[in-house]
């Protein structure tokens, strides 16, 4: 199969060299710690180191709770180097340390948890997309994890067996082209997505681009039962699941596909269909900016940014690795950030989600976590955790300003979590 582009930012050949020659006489440890508390000064490439020592064979175990959720590798040159041109901090440490951090791990609500094997990275993002449109886009080449470009031909045809790992770009898988009708309904760059939009659902035998959404997110739910895993943010994390409790019925207004909405849309939801979400209403009018009642934009807006932050949890490491390795990070409190979909009703959520973060003495969910079949998805609302009010137009993220993130850290989680040797449950 022919997928979208491969990304990754190579390293320069000389400097390279360089690195090699000055660390030629370095004295090597028996490991090397990759600290995640405040010692490190750049987190986010850190999961790229660890990301590429496993492209190149080597074991890394992820030390979950201890210090931030510090990644151990062996001391070779490759990661050292690696390390020094990318930024990221290392402690070179001997058995008789590693012992100690064990024997502090092995008493502490601390796990050790085996990386096997890098997962193949797709990224599900239509071809006018600009790279500051997506947050995981833009984390994915600031670490230098290399990932596949992928959109509705390639999904329709099969392409996600390729991968382990997806991530959903914040599409509307309503077919209602974002909701922008209303504000943006005269611009180009409106005008010229809806045509691209329909060209591409009458290319693929499609009467509507509803239709053919619908089709995609009941590929993509099929791909995450069959054993995938699927990360989304924004506007993909509600849209999907609505798309797939409404399979195959016309619940989008006049301006998008020219026929009503069907009259009996409230007697045809299926929410088992769905991911994560259930019993929540539409919201049908075409001029509002809203999916449905899910979202918790309004009240985040009224809290303001200064005032806008959301919780992390605490799992037992031992017992629930997963939401664990979801949830490392050096803060446990993370500056919100809206989007078009910024956060999740709690009342709407269903019994077997479970809850990665939330926004404390409040209804507010920001992180969910639950699985499909064999396999898992993970939402995380909003659109740029450090842009807190991303606009149409608005300048990229610079994440050389921003090496610490820890909003950003949650999405690079997310990017390790299918490398782990899953371990039973303990009882």
């Amino acid at each position: 199969m022919k997928t979208g582009s491969r990304r990754r930012i190579g390293m320069a050949s000389l400097t390279f060299l360089l690195l090699l020659l000055a660390a030629a006489g370095a004295r090597a440890a028996d490991w090397l710690l990759l600290p995640m508390d405040l010692a490190q000064r750049n987190h986010l490439r850190a999961y790229g180191v660890a990301f590429h020592a496993l492209e190149n064979g080597d074991r890394v175990t992820w030390l979950l709770n201890y210090r931030g959720g510090s990644f151990l590798l062996a001391d070779t040159q490759r990661t050292r180097l690696d390390s020094r041109l990318l930024g990221v901090d290392f402690e070179p440490i001997g058995d008789a340390d590693l012992a100690t951090i064990r024997a502090t791990v092995a008493q502490e609500n601390m796990d050790e948890v085996l990386l096997e094997k890098p997962p193949r990275i797709a990224v599900y993002s239509p071809p006018y997309m600009q790279p500051w449109d997506d947050a995981v886009t833009m984390a994915l080449t600031y670490a230098e994890v290399p990932f596949d470009v992928i959109y509705d031909t390639e999904v329709l045809e099969g392409g996600l067996r390729d991968y382990d790992w997806l991530h959903l770009h914040h599409e509307d898988f309503t077919g209602q082209y974002g909701k922008f009708y209303a504000s943006f309904g005269l611009e180009p760059w409106y005008l010229e997505q809806k045509h691209f939009q329909e060209e591409l659902a009458r290319s693929l035998g499609y009467g509507t681009v509803w239709q053919q959404k619908h089709a995609v997110a009941l590929t993509i739910r099929q791909y995450v039962e069959g054993g995938g895993f699927l990360f989304a943010m924004c506007s993909a994390t509600d849209s999907i699941d609505i798309a797939l409790a409404w399979l195959g019925t016309d619940i989008v207004g006049e301006p998008y596909d020219g026929t009503p909405v069907d009259p009996a849309w409230r007697q045809k939801a299926d929410f088992d269909s769905a991911f994560a979400f259930e019993n929540f209403k539409l919201t049908i009018n075409p001029m509002v900016y809203e999916y449905s009642d899910l979202d918790t934009s309004d009240y985040a807006q009224m809290r303001g940014a200064e005032a806008d932050y959301f919780t992390l949890f605490a799992f037992a490491a031992k017992y629930d690795p997963v939401p664990a390795m979801l949830t490392q990070n050096h803060v446990n409190v993370i500056n919100g950030f809206l989007g078009q979909t910024t956060g999740f009703q709690r009342r709407f959520l269903k019994r077997a989600v479970v809850v990665l973060a939330a926004v404390e003495g409040t209804e507010e969910v920001k992180y969910i976590h639950g699985r499909r079949g064999q396999g898992t998805f993970t939402f995380l609302g909003g659109h740029d955790p450090e842009d807190y009010q991303h606009r149409v137009g608005d300048v990229a993220t610079d994440l050389d300003l921003y090496p610490t993130s820890p909003g950003y850290r949650l999405i690079l989680n997310n990017v390790l979590f299918p490398a782990a040797r899953q371990k039973p449950r303990k009882t």
